[in-house]
């Protein structure tokens, strides 16, 4: 069998106005990441990543850390959807985004106020046709298991595959291996942890997923984070 591990980018920078940067934790996250992956044991003979900053830089990082050297393979198919779209189409107010950080910043707390509102976002862009998104929901699920299953037919019998990408194509990616379909996403999605490992494997029976959003390289440590 082939193994994948799809990793979670560490932490991004919530509240400012370049989310796609690695905050302080996020860096700290991804060198712990990287030390997990040597201490495991995990060589990856292909290493792949979206094209979001935040992809590149967790992976330089942790492949540092872990002192791999495998080259890094950009695949635009492992991008998260779009967030900006999603709340704006929720809340047009929003387009201007100094509008949404006012209004965080006048809330007691400002990271469950957003996450509320994202909530609410994401679940009108699951649940809408689609017609007023770029990228409906079906779609970025599509694109997300395309993504996988290209890097899959990469490798050879018994590679192994390291996919630095974002939440949402996790969780799209594992809630159709777990069922079949896109019901689960809303319920994985929000649980996934910065740098959370999730584990597939690729045989007889296809791709299967064995494990989801594995962060025990992160407990004892105060870096724990799902934003």
């Amino acid at each position: 069998m082939s193994v994948l591990y799809l990793v979670r980018h560490a932490q991004a920078s919530f509240g400012r106005s370049d989310y796609d940067r690695l905050s302080p934790q996020g860096e700290r996250q991804a060198e712990r990441l990287g030390e997990a992956l040597a201490a495991r044991g995990i060589k990856p003979d292909l290493v792949v990543s979206g094209a979001m900053q935040r992809h590149a830089k967790t992976a330089r990082i942790a492949l540092a850390a872990a002192g791999i050297d495998t080259a890094v393979t950009v695949d635009e198919g492992f991008n998260e959807f779009d967030h900006d779209q999603v709340i704006v189409a929720h809340k047009p107010a929003y387009k201007r985004r100094a509008v949404l950080l006012a209004d965080l910043a006048r809330t007691l707390e400002p990271a469950r106020a957003f996450q509320e509102m994202f909530t609410e976002a994401t679940a009108r862009w699951v649940n809408s046709p689609g017609e007023e998104y770029a990228e409906p929901f079906k779609a970025f699920c599509e694109r997300t298991e395309a993504a996988v299953r290209r890097t899959a037919a990469a490798l050879e019998k018994g590679q192994t595959a390291l996919v630095v990408t974002s939440g949402g194509p996790i969780a799209a990616v594992v809630g159709r291996l777990f069922a079949g379909t896109d019901d689960l996403w809303l319920t994985l999605n929000p649980v996934t942890v910065n740098t959370g490992i999730t584990k597939l494997v690729d045989g007889r029976r296809g791709l299967t997923a064995v494990s989801f959003n594995d962060h025990g390289h992160l407990d004892g440590t105060d870096l724990l984070s799902y934003r």
